[in-house]
C-alpha cells in the first residue's frame, strides 16, 4: 500500500503535549473537511505534488532521522487507505512515540484496538470552522489519558461551545484538553479572561509555536 505524502520533515512540535520537542512530520494528502481557517488547504488540492511512499519507506525515513516523536498529519490521516497497516508497522518499534492529528470527523474505535496504539490529538471543530456538523461525538468515548482534545477557537461563541462540551463529557478527567486560538482571529488575553471567568481548571491554553518562530504560512516547519 502506497501513501500520498505531500511533506516529510523534522521540526519542533508546535502544539500539544510535546510542544517544543523535536518531531518527524509525515503529512498526507486529502481531507474530508473544509474548515474556514485551514492552514494546510494546499495539501488537500487534487494537483498538490506528492511522493508515493509505502509503510516501509515511511518507517525507514523516520528511523533515518533518529528522532523519536512521530506526527502523522494531513489532511486527515485516518482516511488514508492502509493507515492501520502503517500504524502496525510503527507500533512494533517501542522507541517511537506516534501521534496522529485527526479532525474529529472519523470514528476512532477501530484505531484504538491496535496493539501499542498511537496517541490521538483530536480536534473538535467549533462553530467558526463551519464544520461542526461533521463532528463525531462518540469519539469522546474513545479518548484516553494518552490522548489530547483540541478546541481551535476564533470567537467567544467558540469558547462557550468548548466549555459546554468539556463539562458535558468530563473531558478534563479523561484526557488532556487544549484551547488554541484561530491565528489572527482572537486575542489571547480574551481566552485567558474567559478561562478565568469560567474557572476552567485543567484546561491548557496553547499557541502554535511554529507560527511564532517562522512566518505563519511557511511550509515544512
Amino acid at each position: 500500500m502506497d501513501f500520498k505524502v505531500v511533506e516529510k520533515f523534522v521540526s519542533i512540535n508546535g502544539e500539544g503535549r510535546h510542544c517544543g520537542q523535536l518531531a518527524v512530520f509525515i503529512r498526507f494528502s486529502g481531507c474530508n473537511l473544509n474548515c474556514s481557517y485551514c492552514d494546510t488547504a494546499w495539501a488537500n488540492e487534487k494537483n498538490a505534488p506528492y511522493e508515493l511512499m509505502s509503510s516501509k519507506d515511511i518507517y525507514e525515513y523516520i528511523k533515518s532521522t533518529e528522532v523519536r516523536n512521530i506526527t502523522l498529519t494531513g489532511g486527515e490521516p485516518l482516511l488514508q487507505e492502509g493507515i492501520i497497516e502503517l500504524l502496525k508497522v510503527l507500533s512494533k518499534d517501542k522507541e517511537l512515540h506516534v501521534e496522529i492529528e485527526t479532525n474529529g470527523s472519523v470514528l476512532l474505535d477501530k484505531f484504538s484496538n491496535i496493539a501499542n496504539p498511537p496517541s490521538f490529538t483530536m480536534d473538535y471543530k467549533l462553530p467558526s470552522s463551519n464544520m461542526e456538523n461533521r463532528m463525531v461525538l462518540d469519539n469522546f468515548n474513545y479518548l484516553t489519558s494518552k490522548d489530547t482534545i483540541k478546541f481551535v477557537s476564533g470567537s467567544i461563541e467558540d469558547l462557550e461551545k468548548a466549555k459546554e462540551l468539556i463539562n458535558k463529557y468530563n473531558l478534563v478527567d479523561k484526557t488532556s484538553v487544549y484551547i488554541s486560538p484561530v491565528f489572527g482571529e482572537i486575542h489571547l488575553d480574551s481566552i485567558v479572561e474567559f478561562m478565568k471567568n469560567n474557572k476552567m481548571n485543567g484546561v491548557n491554553l496553547q499557541v502554535q509555536l511554529h507560527k511564532i518562530i517562522w512566518e505563519p504560512s511557511k511550509r515544512g516547519v
